[in-house]
């Protein structure tokens, strides 16, 4: 059984279909990514798994559960986190406030027991982002944005999800900062959390990923390990710049 399962999943926007009949499968313990230009169905996609979206027909199955049409928070609480795109953090917040954002749907329970949650869930994110704990007190709107890139990463895993949902991570950071941010992904791979990653630097997602799908105007038209794709034809030319 598949920890998340997508099967023939639709979305559409208004008239127009923007997913069209995607099937998707991620193993626990996988890094999977989904690859693909600007407007091809990649942030829809994660969207519909985190219930900001409904699907028009179709599946979705995590850890052998149908959620497709379970409120957004309901899916947090199930165990899969979602670093958005864009980052959206709340600016007026502080790092710290940020991240205990990212609890909420973790406040049943005793006190006490919540208060262990926090502080195990906030030292793994202050291990992975050393700059964050010494940001703590900063207000979340006046961090670089590699930093605030950290921020929302931390603050999807404040819930220790079974799965960590990355869209565009490396959007807009500068390269040194992609590859800090891509061995921390393998990092959290590593402590036990699968990770399914939206990315446009296909490079960097194939070579973090082991397996990957390439998504063109809705539509899935590859499917393969990280390895062979990375050496296909098409791939290349149209994802990797090579000729």
């Amino acid at each position: 059984m598949a920890l998340l399962e997508l099967s023939d999943v639709r979305i559409h926007y208004g008239g127009i279909e923007a997913v069209k009949g995607v099937d998707i499968r991620v193993e626990e313990g996988e890094i999977v990514t989904m690859i693909g230009a600007n407007g091809a169905g990649k942030t829809t996609t994660l969207k519909t798994i985190s219930g900001l979206k409904k699907p028009t027909t179709g599946t979705i199955t995590f850890q052998g559960d149908r959620i497709d049409g379970t409120p957004a928070h309901r899916i947090v609480g199930l165990g899969i986190g979602h670093a958005p795109e864009g980052r959206r953090i709340f600016g007026r917040m502080t790092v710290l406030e940020n991240l205990q954002m990212g609890l909420y749907a973790s406040h049943e329970g005793a006190r006490e027991s919540r208060r262990k949650e926090e502080k195990q869930a906030l030292d793994r994110v202050f291990t992975l982002f050393p700059i964050l704990k010494e940001r703590s007190s900063q207000l979340g709107g006046t961090l670089s944005g590699g930093q605030q890139q950290m921020l929302a990463i931390g603050r999807a895993l404040m819930t220790r999800p079974a799965l960590l949902m990355l869209d565009e991570p490396s959007m807009g950071l500068a390269p040194m900062l992609v590859e800090r941010i891509f061995d921390t992904v393998k990092e959290i791979n590593q402590q036990g959390t699968t990770v399914l990653l939206i990315e446009q630097n296909a490079h960097m997602a194939l070579n973090a990923a082991s397996r990957g799908y390439v998504i063109e105007s809705g539509s899935i038209v590859l499917e393969d390990t990280s390895r062979n794709l990375l050496g296909n034809d098409q791939v290349r030319k149209a994802y990797l710049g090579e000729e």
